[in-house]
């Protein structure tokens, strides 16, 4: 299947490593010039030799920024010539008890989570309408469908976007000129973000890492963690001509986990 997405520019946050990565692979996979965005200069130049190895054809540009800044933000937007497809994507703010977190705390999960996302966003949408093309695609997090107690700064700065976009992207303004807007909800893939979640837990409770994630599997009913190439395809096929009907959903990528029937 083509999906249209040859010689479209994309900017993918958060993409020197794990499902960022897995996104702007899938996507230069299928022609699109990316433009890869992280904080880890060393991580993501390692990234950019990789994509442009397996995928010589398109362009690969990076930008070593923080994209919660305005700073970091013109950075990767003006990397660009301009942006088809945007991929918002930041790692989840720590876990803990609310009674602990002060207002900068909040606001750095906001800041993360929430609004750079609207940020960046509000830098491309337009322009995406007026060329009569657009795909966003919002990284968020299955908590979201079935909140877990520990990550509520996670759990209310990513239902805050999940808000946002719900009306966002039903205005007729956007959906009317070819621009949709989607979340996508992943579970737990083999990151290495999640590895590292569960040496936090191995280092409190004093109980092997593998006993850990084998328990955790255990909750899946794949009985495994999500490959990121799973996750990279499903975001290719959002942000491909094909996904044109698809807008405003929130797509849950757990193995099944999810208990509801909605």
């Amino acid at each position: 299947m083509d999906l249209g997405l040859n010689g479209r520019w994309a900017l993918v946050c958060g993409a020197s490593k794990g499902l960022g990565f897995a996104c702007a692979e899938a996507l230069a996979g299928e022609g699109a010039n990316v433009v890869i965005v992280a904080r880890g200069a060393e991580a993501l130049q390692a990234a950019v030799q990789r994509l442009r190895a397996a995928h010589p054809a398109v362009e690969v540009r990076a930008v070593a920024a923080d994209i919660t800044t305005p700073e970091g933000r013109a950075a990767a937007l003006d990397s660009a010539p301009q942006v088809d497809v945007l991929v918002t994507n930041a790692g989840g703010p720590p876990p803990g008890d609310f009674r602990a977190w002060d207002r900068d705390t909040w606001i750095r999960a906001l800041d993360a989570n929430m609004l750079t996302p609207i940020e960046l966003i509000k830098a491309t949408v337009d322009a995406m309408a007026e060329r009569g093309f657009g795909r966003i695609v919002n990284i968020t997090s299955g908590a979201v469908k079935a909140p877990i107690d520990i990550l509520g700064l996670s759990n209310g700065a990513r239902s805050g976007l999940t808000g946002f976009i719900a009306g966002l992207a039903r205005q007729p303004k956007i959906a009317s000129r070819g621009v949709t807007i989607n979340n996508l909800l992943p579970g737990p893939f083999e990151t290495d973000r999640l590895r590292v979640t569960f040496e936090g837990s191995a280092a409190k409770t004093g109980r092997p890492i593998d006993e850990l994630m084998d328990e955790r599997r255990a909750t899946v009913p794949s009985r495994r963690f999500g490959d990121p190439r799973e996750f990279g395809g499903v975001c290719a096929f959002l942000c491909s001509r094909q996904a044109g009907y698809l807008n405003g959903q929130n797509i849950l990528l757990d193995g099944g986990t999810f208990p509801g029937t909605f």
